[in-house]
């Protein structure tokens, strides 16, 4: 699943090759693509078409284009969904479902959403301005988001973050730490890969419970989320297969840096013990038994809301 790094690479893509540009016609391949989408694929494709994108805007995974009738082209990448940008006859790709024909300043282009997986999908929504500044903070800034964004919460990498406040709301989570972690209305984009990656960094296991960590543990956490998916941005993401790209169909290269995260059975790069892995929550944990010892006493209970 594409997390943060991954998404954010997406919508700079986007920002700096379809803004500016005009929908002039839009297919649907697949209705399931648009499954979302109140009124069906000839609906979605009215609402798009003579419309001018105007910005590309992110939180935490989900991504959104705004559009000029002030409404947003809201796109969820699921599994295998991609964002591919064209601008010169190419090979179409088996797994396109939709397309929108574009003019912009720099002549004739495609946007391409491609899924293989199928778990993606698109809709235009309309924009929601509420209070969300994070949870346990005032609550005093506004954002216009679109109605299915609305229960997410900001991401590290938002500068309107209220941090103070998101630090006691870990804090007060009777649940263990990676799944704290992985609240998307808490704090949103950290997946499975960065969590692995930012506990490890900060020598924290992932069964350790949330409550039980003082406020300086939950600081050096979050500060390691928030290195470990600002390094992976500059490389692009993590991309373990064909599956994630970027909006030129190039893949990220973090994955080479991962120091857990899918690296059971060889050495720790800090201490050499050998990574495990462990079930959770219907996917893995990788930890290193000598830099992140698990706790005599786990908490196995769900988030509270």
């Amino acid at each position: 699943m594409p997390e943060l790094p991954e998404v954010e690479t997406v919508r700079d893509g986007l920002a700096r090759h379809v803004l500016g540009s005009a929908v002039e016609e839009v297919e649907v391949r697949r209705e399931s693509a648009v499954r979302r989408h109140d009124g069906g694929p000839l609906d979605f494709a009215a609402a798009l078409r003579g419309r001018t994108l105007t910005a590309a805007v992110r939180r935490g995974k989900y991504l959104w284009v705004l559009l000029d009738s002030g409404e947003a082209l809201v796109a969820h990448l699921g599994m295998s969904g991609q964002l591919l940008v064209r601008d010169g006859p190419r090979p179409e790709h088996p797994h396109l479902r939709a397309r929108l024909s574009l003019t912009s300043p720099q002549g004739p282009r495609v946007l391409d959403f491609v899924d293989q997986r199928t778990f993606g999908h698109l809709a235009v929504t309309e924009l929601l301005t509420t209070p969300d500044g994070a949870p346990g903070g005032r609550g005093s800034d506004l954002a216009a988001v679109p109605a299915p964004v609305a229960h997410i919460g900001r991401d590290l990498l938002d500068p309107h973050l209220d941090r103070t406040g998101l630090v006691a709301a870990v804090r007060r989570r009777r649940s263990d730490i990676k799944r704290v972690l992985l609240d998307q209305g808490l704090v949103s984009g950290i997946g499975n890969i960065y969590a692995d990656e930012a506990l490890w960094r900060a020598r924290t296991h992932y069964a350790r419970p949330a409550d039980a960590l003082r406020r300086a543990q939950v600081v050096t956490v979050l500060d390691a989320a928030d290195e470990v998916m600002r390094e992976a941005l500059v490389a692009g993401g993590t991309s373990f297969d064909t599956l994630y790209v970027n909006v030129n169909g190039t893949s990220g290269y973090f994955d080479r840096s991962l120091a857990v995260y899918g690296q059971a059975g060889r050495p720790c790069p800090r201490c050499g013990r050998l990574v495990v892995r462990e079930a959770f929550m219907n996917r893995s944990s990788f930890t290193c038994p000598g830099c992140q010892p698990r706790p005599r006493t786990a908490r196995r209970v769900p988030s509270r809301p």
